[in-house]
């Protein structure tokens, strides 16, 4: 259950940034979690419930903005929904997709701290697969 290390992983990011502002709790924790990135909802919201105990993230709303798997086509150039599990070939010239888009993403967008604007995460890139101006997890 990968689901629990991507859930210590966010709830340490997110203290840090808390710390880091002077906040003692955190409201809310914005995720952005790809269609292929292998991860089950109710584990990592699970997950982090469990982590987040005892720490300045405990009772944040965890917010886990899903990301459609996209492609496009290398031939042709059109842009297509992929699904899961992922068909890679293109449905206006059945040739192929070229590059995947979006869908793999797994990054931290958002933690929002109590009167504060919400801190985008600013830390250099972790070792997650998320593309995307967050910080990946």
């Amino acid at each position: 259950m990968h689901e629990l290390s991507i859930a210590a992983a966010v709830v340490e990011r997110a203290g840090h940034t808390a710390r880091a502002h002077g906040a003692t709790s955190v409201e809310a924790v914005r995720l952005r979690v790809g269609e292929l990135a292998g991860v089950v909802g109710d584990a990592l919201r699970f997950s982090f419930e469990l982590v987040a105990e005892g720490t300045v993230v405990a009772g944040a709303e965890l917010i886990v903005e899903d990301v459609a798997a996209r492609a496009r086509c290398g031939d042709c150039g059109k842009e297509f929904a992929v699904g899961s599990p992922p068909h890679l070939w293109c449905p206006g010239c059945d040739r192929p997709a070229a590059q995947l888009l979006t869908g793999r993403e797994l990054e931290l967008a958002e933690v929002r701290l109590p009167d504060t604007e919400p801190c985008r995460a600013a830390a250099p890139r972790g070792a997650g697969l998320g593309q995307g101006p967050g910080e990946d997890i």
